[in-house]
């Protein structure tokens, strides 16, 4: 009986023995755990554990022997051990230290899913801006139109001033940048359209493009990034110095004061720029032409004349005041959504020219769809 370990258990009243004999080693560690299942459970009784028939004993047969014990302590039970030398009960004292629950370990996601979880973070996020700013977009318009009815509330002062930075003082760089942009259209055009002998087509193709697209988006891109980015790095840093929230203790609006002459400014400005803009560019394809295919300026527009229709400017200029009004809106909200820091007025304040190209690029999309399915040519 002894050459495997064994355990008995004996009621007697109102006490439990439960024998334990033979070899209580790892050696035995399957026979054990099913020793050790076929204790009964035990309530309300006191308890003996006779160890003395133990014939060997390690760590392993002790810590099955605290598996036994564990149950016990848990309910306060009496319970008491003989036969356990000293060293064997410190031992078995030790074992409740290593009994630790087991804790899962969180499995380790794989590289894709932590971009996925990102990229639906960031997903989230942006939607969440966006809504933001459409509720804002509604705000300006109530406040707009509050205006509209009471003439007198528009700062023409603000406006002014307005008008002469976003407007006046980007006629040179928009100018100059649709200038070279229409030489190059019509270098570019011209290049491909001579191996059909066409090269007269590419003032059609700079009328067209530069008239339609290429002057608004140019126009657009250039504001939000030079006043649109303006906008909000003056409105953040009054943010953070607490001005906008004197300027609201006052009993002022500061959608009246900040942003109202903001966009009405580029509302105006935007469709005068685009306007200089397809004039610049047209003169710049001109120059080109005269260079490098020989047309004289009088041929040059004597072909515009006759390609260009007064819809083609209107697509442009249509589209201008809308994008105006999106570049000073959403760099105003991101103004007015600085958090308090330095460090945020710069991040919302590249926010806020990304923000615009993109809404422009969209829109501008959604417009040239629009405009080709209602033959607006």
């Amino acid at each position: 009986m002894d050459q495997k370990p064994w355990l008995t258990v004996a009621e007697a009243g109102s006490e439990f023995t439960i024998e334990l004999g033979g070899p209580w080693t790892v050696d035995f560690s399957f026979d054990l755990r099913n020793l050790i299942s076929q204790v009964p459970d035990i309530k309300d009784k006191a308890v003996k554990i006779n160890a003395a028939s133990i014939k060997a004993l390690d760590s392993m047969g002790t810590w099955f022997i605290y598996k036994i014990t564990k149950p016990l302590v848990h309910q306060k039970l009496s319970f008491s051990i003989t036969g356990f030398s000293m060293a064997q009960k410190v031992l078995l004292q030790k074992m409740s230290r290593y009994d630790v629950p087991h804790v899962a370990r969180p499995t380790e996601e794989s590289a894709i899913v932590r971009r996925l979880r990102a990229l639906y973070s960031l997903h989230i996020s942006v939607c969440s801006g966006y809504g933001r700013l459409l509720s804002f977009i509604g705000v300006v318009l109530e406040r707009a139109f509050l205006t509209l009815l009471h003439p007198s509330r528009m700062r023409l002062t603000s406006l002014s001033v307005q008008i002469e930075k976003t407007g006046f003082n980007a006629l040179f760089i928009v100018g100059m940048m649709t200038f070279l942009i229409g030489a190059v259209i019509v270098n570019q055009g011209a290049v491909q359209l001579r191996q059909f002998g066409a090269e007269i087509f590419a003032v059609d193709l700079l009328a067209v493009s530069m008239l339609r697209e290429m002057a608004i988006i140019l126009t657009a891109i250039m504001v939000a990034g030079r006043s649109g980015s303006a906008f909000t790095a003056e409105i953040g840093s009054m943010k953070v110095q607490e001005e906008v929230d004197a300027m609201q203790t006052m009993g002022l609006n500061p959608i009246d004061v900040l942003v109202l002459p903001r966009m009405m400014a580029l509302i105006i400005a935007v469709p005068l720029l685009t306007f200089f803009a397809d004039i610049m560019g047209l003169l710049g394809g001109a120059l080109m032409a005269w260079n490098m295919l020989d047309i004289s300026f009088a041929g040059f527009f004597s072909r515009l004349h006759e390609i260009i229709t007064l819809n083609m400017v209107l697509v442009g200029l249509i589209k201008a005041p809308i994008f105006g009004a999106i570049i000073a809106i959403n760099g105003c909200f991101e103004g007015l959504s600085v958090s308090g820091s330095s460090e945020s007025v710069g991040i919302n304040t590249t926010r806020s020219v990304v923000q615009s190209i993109f809404i422009i690029i969209v829109l501008d999309a959604i417009f040239a769809v629009f405009f080709t399915a209602i033959d607006f040519v």
